[in-house]
């Protein structure tokens, strides 16, 4: 899929749990086959050709793309699966496939794991007894540093904006780049739909905050282009403000412990 992936197995090691990391790892592989806009030979490509209909693919295949068309829906049509015209599912499809590959695990007995896909995470259980995950985020505007740190346990992370692939998120009521934070964060029960429904939130821009709210269960912390930012209620954290070394205020979130530096997807 173009990106990195890791896994991180808290629990001791059993058989069952190695079948099933091994078993992730090729579900992993069938998913860049299947659904890769860059592979000619894969579903996604061949429907974007025009060389296939929905009926004509698997059962899985009409899966992701109803529930593309659900997070379509309930974005308001700023998700988007055909950005530009081209079929895509990417903006739904990474998270799905990290959720399905963290439930593979869990089904094996590992409870306490955090799936990474290219920065979108899937954590379950607890990073140690009695400890919860902490999740740095990179900050947009400032590398090296963290603009926010999330502290939680059997949560979803997933962050859109253009600081490690540009302005790649496409506005899809007008096919222009779009002009929304330089970063967003969103939490939610699972990856799949907080990983869409992040690309949507960026998408959105001023609007994100607001629809947010509306979501059941999701949370968002938003870094402006200016630095600004602004959080949702219930987002898991400590607000902090400090001082930026470039001269002006800003607000971090800090929590005990090091966090995993996480950049955005």
């Amino acid at each position: 899929m173009g990106t990195v992936f890791s896994f991180d197995i808290r629990d001791p090691r059993t058989p069952a749990i190695g079948a099933a990391l091994r078993d992730a790892v090729a579900w992993l592989h069938h998913v860049d086959a299947e659904y890769s806009p860059y592979r000619p030979d894969s579903a996604v490509s061949r429907l974007a050709r025009g060389e296939a209909r929905p009926a004509d693919c698997s059962p899985e295949v009409q899966g992701v793309l109803a529930l593309c068309e659900d997070a379509a829906r309930v974005s308001g049509g700023w998700f988007s699966h055909r950005p530009g015209g081209t079929l895509d599912p990417s903006g739904l499809v990474k998270g799905w496939s990290v959720e399905h590959a963290s439930r593979v695990l869990y089904d094996a007995g590992a409870r306490n794991t955090c799936v990474n896909g290219g920065g979108d995470l899937r954590l379950r259980g607890e990073a140690a007894p009695g400890t919860p995950w902490r999740t740095g985020i990179a900050h947009p505007l400032r590398p090296g540093a963290l603009c926010a740190v999330v502290t939680g346990r059997d949560l979803a992370v997933a962050t859109s904006g253009t600081a490690e692939r540009g302005a790649h998120i496409v506005d899809p009521h007008t096919g222009a780049p779009a002009t929304g934070p330089a970063s967003i964060t969103l939490t939610g029960p699972g990856l799949t739909l907080t990983d869409a429904y992040a690309t949507a939130a960026f998408a959105m821009g001023e609007a994100a905050r607001d629809w947010v709210e509306s979501l059941d269960g999701y949370e968002a912390f938003a870094v402006l282009p200016d630095g600004r930012s602004w959080r949702t209620p219930g987002f898991p954290g400590q607000a902090s403000p400090h001082r930026d070394p470039s001269g002006g205020d800003v607000s971090s979130w800090r929590a005990a412990g090091p966090p995993v530096a996480v950049r955005p997807g």
